[in-house]
């Protein structure tokens, strides 16, 4: 074998080599997940839901009865509260915004739809300091200023750094933090945890024999509604001056705007019997 050719062969061998080394770094890095590239959608498991999956209906969720309530694009089955129309809102990168421009009256949209027994899921963030809440079998009419003489307020608010109308801070008691089924019963500090000023996802299973509220996939509040324990609760004076809060077994939702920014996305509900 000349000097030539054994210099050919081992060109060849090294070759192979590299092709071989670069094979498989590409396919170990193929076997390594992207970030970003796929997220869990939200759904009774209580998880934040990934782009890909955003305002969306899985195909498994269609088949178990689940109904989108907001699509990303519009807002169409929304509207102010006693109102025909909708101000103060608006949609924002597959966001349903509220502008911050509410009050303890005013600011607050309802659900053309009303609904008896259902289980609710939402994301939601808020801006600093901020404050809102979902509320449910809330009742219109003229008697009637805000949801909240009604219904019952699943509490949206940061409860480390809220600040009043001047912009103090101001303290909460443990009844009006995030979570807390507002002025009734408290959550589950030990299960809770809130991610300040970035998406959370909440989810509320109501029926007559029992309510969850869920935050971030843990069960923080059960309650059993229209029990001896929430008649006393309620007749406690929190409510006096709302003699029909938490009476109606049917009514709308309500996204509340209480003065500051709030985003939602991902709204779902399925009725139950």
């Amino acid at each position: 074998m000349t000097m030539k050719t054994i210099t050919m062969i081992t060109a060849a061998l090294l070759l192979v080599m590299v092709c071989s080394c670069n094979r498989s770094s590409r396919q170990e890095e193929g076997d390594k997940p992207v970030a970003g590239e796929a997220g869990t959608v939200a759904g009774e498991a209580g998880t934040v839901a990934g782009e890909a999956g955003m305002n969306t209906l899985t195909d498994q969720e269609k088949s178990e009865g689940w109904e989108l309530l907001f699509d990303g694009k519009t807002a169409d089955g929304w509207r102010n509260f006693n109102e025909g129309t909708l101000t103060g809102w608006e949609v924002s990168e597959g966001c349903l915004l509220g502008l911050g421009l509410g009050g303890d009256i005013g600011g607050d949209i309802v659900s053309e739809e009303e609904y008896e027994n259902f289980i609710l899921t939402w994301e939601w963030k808020l801006g600093p300091h901020g404050n809102s809440g979902v509320m449910y079998h809330v009742v219109e009419g003229e008697q009637y200023q805000a949801p909240y003489e009604t219904g019952p307020e699943y509490q949206l608010i940061e409860d480390d750094d809220f600040r009043d109308a001047e912009g103090n801070p101001y303290p909460l008691e443990e009844w009006q933090k995030t979570a807390a089924d507002y002025a009734m019963y408290v959550p589950d500090e030990d299960k809770k945890q809130v991610n300040v000023r970035d998406w959370n996802s909440s989810k509320i299973v109501f029926t007559g024999d029992r309510a969850e509220y869920w935050l971030n996939g843990e069960e923080v509040v059960e309650f059993v509604p229209w029990s001896e324990d929430w008649y006393e609760r309620r007749n406690s004076g929190k409510w006096d001056d709302y003699p029909d809060y938490g009476l109606a077994r049917k009514g709308h939702l309500s996204l509340q705007d209480h003065g500051s920014k709030v985003w939602f996305r991902n709204i779902k509900i399925k009725k139950l019997k």
